[in-house]
């Protein structure tokens, strides 16, 4: 069984301050940072979503553009807009096309992670579709994502995993697969790749992703409140309106509540603490050099394998041509024990240049990149910034989406396990689909995904937090 308490969940204070990740940086001027539609809090709503990330914004347009929408929804925010994992990310939207396979069918059988793997395709194809549809100036980027393995044992395992894969009948058409050393080392730039694999991703502006959709949500009647941490939410005796929303600007009935906090599930939902657990992670900033710059760009996304980790890499080709790198870097772990010193860092954003994950960046640039360190230090060049975000991690290292059980009336979609730009333009949409009465297969999403009273208790039974998924 699953409680909302009505002392509110997990206590997770707001920090007084938050580091700024690059893309809050670069919107600061923007009125929808601490935009409120109305003065006061009404008393009454439709619907009452909680969080202004992808997700929730996402669900709010859904539930907006279909027929017979709500008339009054409400967007709760507890800081600035989108100011949580959506914004602090690396800004790579890339679908897993084979390296999660081997995973994935331990936890849930072959059959769910070929479905797995085959939904991420769909998920990045479907956000590509709507941003070029509509248009969104997001800084779009569509072009070859290279998982690039670094040792020969590490190019070996990850093989393995690509050709079970295919034996099992895993489309993978859109897959180049390079197993020479010289072509591989050619093709990504990087000096000692064994392997290379190959295929469509993205990268964009996630924040202004998020505006986009929240001013088409904001035309159409939504009501956004940002700065209005919600505390609690208890059982209402008004008649029809299950839900007051508590915040400490007033509450809210309504029959509706989405949990779109990701991360921060847990302080509103005690018990989701056995099921989403927050930690915080580096996102870093790096000029690049030279050798590096103008027709000598990247032109390519990255995820490269190393010894003790991965490493997230976006280069912002069509754009300023900055290099973010985000992933689980092998001096991640150290970042993990400095947090587990001390719960409360788990979930504070406040972090900034963490050394030893900067330090991990700076290796792999400086000996993997021919030519990198020529002429180097020089101002303006090299790692310049890092911020942290707050990833929900998942017990089974899938979000949970669905009604929460034994609350009518109270759904999530949350727990993306560092991997929800590849999960939310599928999941938001299928959460809607739910709330208006369809069935599971009506949403198209693999079945691993539902949240169901079983799977919560197999979660809760044998967890699997494990490193994020990137």
């Amino acid at each position: 069984m699953v409680s909302s308490g009505s002392e509110g969940g997990i206590a997770f204070p707001i920090p007084k301050g938050m580091s700024l990740s690059y893309w809050m940086q670069g919107v600061r001027a923007s009125p929808l940072l601490d935009h409120r539609t109305t003065t006061d809090l009404p008393e009454t709503a439709d619907a009452v979503i909680i969080g202004s990330g992808m997700t929730g914004t996402l669900t709010a347009y859904e539930l907006l553009a279909r027929p017979n929408p709500p008339k009054r929804i409400i967007i709760l925010e507890a800081r600035e807009m989108c100011s949580g994992a959506t914004g602090r990310n690396a800004g790579h939207c890339k679908p897993d096309q084979y390296r999660g396979f081997e995973k994935y069918s331990k936890l849930f059988g072959p059959e769910q992670a070929k479905k797995l793997l085959e939904h991420e395709f769909v998920t990045w194809s479907r956000t590509v579709e709507y941003i070029c549809k509509e248009n969104v100036d997001c800084e779009l980027w569509v072009g070859d994502t290279l998982d690039v393995a670094m040792t020969a044992e590490i190019a070996s395992r990850a093989a393995a995993v690509y050709n079970a894969y295919k034996s099992y009948g895993g489309n993978l058409d859109n897959v180049q697969y390079i197993s020479d050393p010289m072509e591989a080392e050619k093709v990504s730039r990087l000096k000692g790749a064994q392997a290379v694999w190959a295929w469509k991703a993205s990268t964009f502006y996630p924040w202004k992703l998020v505006a986009h959709l929240m001013n088409v949500c904001l035309s159409k009647g939504l009501n956004l409140q940002t700065w209005t941490p919600v505390t609690s939410i208890t059982a209402s005796d008004t008649s029809g309106l299950l839900w007051n929303v508590n915040t400490a600007r007033g509450r809210i009935s309504t029959p509706t509540v989405v949990h779109a906090t990701n991360a921060y599930a847990s302080s509103i939902l005690p018990d989701f603490a056995k099921y989403i657990q927050p930690t915080a992670h580096m996102c870093n900033k790096v000029v690049p050099p030279r050798a590096f710059a103008g027709s000598k760009a990247l032109q390519n996304s990255y995820g490269v394998l190393a010894p003790g980790g991965l490493y997230s890499i976006n280069p912002r080709c069509n754009a300023d041509g900055v290099i973010l790198f985000g992933g689980s870097n092998p001096n991640q772990n150290q970042l993990k024990a400095y947090l587990d010193a001390d719960p409360n860092r788990l979930f504070d954003d406040r972090l900034s240049n963490f050394k030893p994950v900067t330090d991990a960046v700076e290796d792999l640039t400086s000996t993997a990149f021919e030519g990198w360190d020529d002429g180097l230090p020089a101002p303006g060049v090299g790692p310049e910034y890092s911020w942290s975000g707050i990833i929900g991690l998942s017990a089974d290292t899938l979000p949970l989406i669905g009604m929460i059980p034994d609350l009518p009336g109270q759904w999530i979609c949350a727990g993306f396990h560092g991997h929800g730009m590849a999960h939310i333009f599928t999941c938001a949409p299928g959460l809607v689909t739910l709330m208006q009465g369809g069935t599971w297969a009506d949403t198209g999403l693999p079945e691993c995904l539902e949240l169901t009273p079983e799977r919560l208790a197999r979660a809760r039974e044998n967890p699997n937090f494990g490193n994020p998924v990137v």
